[in-house]
């Protein structure tokens, strides 16, 4: 077992996980334990679970998928791991968020620790005051579904380099999904419900952070919401084709083409 695996499993971060899944509380997963009951089940099954874990044999749960009515119609789609995934998913993260931090972008706000959506609005308005008025905003469809997974493994790699962390989160990719008791496999996207998709996101996203610093452009992100500023139409024209064509052709992403607007 790595020392990275061996950080994650550590007594003293579990407990940290433990804590913060009961402080977010939610709902059951697919096998039924609720947040009252995961004590019980931690003392008979987290022993093994470890061991399960260290060999590389361990196999997450499928979430739970549910529709949540919106007060406007239609629906919204909410998965929901198991508590236990929830506090393994947020083990990982404690660890390896702090490595992948020093990688990141100035210009990403979303998911990271001591920035804001608040922070992204300011820096946005700096841009426009000092004259950057059009506005090219990448609208990335269905982002979180439609992750390539390879491609993402390939980034998590180049950061964190360890076989045994990276084949356990790779194994939450493929931990699948259940809808109405069916249960269908996850071949593309990020975890649902968990905290690891947040981090995943930021670490695909940020080979996009890096294009666009190298490319001198002004912007800012928060998750899959990038919005880049330049100074005339016909800039923002050329940004928005190129931009998409990168997006599509390195990140394997689709996105949804906007005009420019002031």
């Amino acid at each position: 077992m790595s020392q990275l695996l061996d950080n994650i499993l550590s007594r003293s971060n579990m407990l940290d996980a433990y804590n913060q899944v009961r402080a977010n509380k939610g709902s059951a997963g697919i096998d039924g334990v609720t947040i009252d009951e995961i004590d019980d089940y931690l003392r008979k099954h987290w022993r093994s679970t470890k061991e399960l874990i260290k060999q590389r044999k361990y196999k997450p749960q499928p979430v739970l998928r549910v529709e949540i009515p919106k007060p406007n119609g239609g629906v919204r789609q909410l998965g929901i791991p198991t508590v236990m995934d929830r506090m393994i998913q947020q083990a990982i993260v404690q660890v390896i968020s702090p490595i992948c931090e020093p990688y990141f972008s100035d210009k990403s706000y979303g998911f990271r620790p001591n920035r804001s959506c608040e922070h992204a609005v300011i820096q946005l308005l700096e841009y426009l005051n000092d004259g950057y008025e059009w506005i090219v905003d990448i609208d990335l469809e269905k982002f979180f579904d439609t992750v390539p997974q390879d491609r993402l493994m390939s980034f998590v790699h180049n950061i964190i380099q360890d076989g045994d962390t990276e084949s356990l989160i790779r194994k939450y990719l493929h931990s699948g999904v259940v809808i109405n008791g069916q249960r269908h496999k996850t071949l593309v996207g990020t975890p649902q419900g968990g905290n690891l998709s947040p981090l995943l996101s930021n670490i695909m996203l940020n080979e996009l952070d890096k294009e666009l610093e190298n490319r001198g452009l002004r912007f800012v992100r928060y998750a899959d919401d990038c919005v880049i500023t330049v100074g005339s139409e016909a800039t923002a024209k050329r940004v928005m084709h190129s931009i998409s064509r990168y997006i599509e052709k390195r990140l394997g992403l689709k996105v949804n083409m906007t005009k420019p607007r002031l």
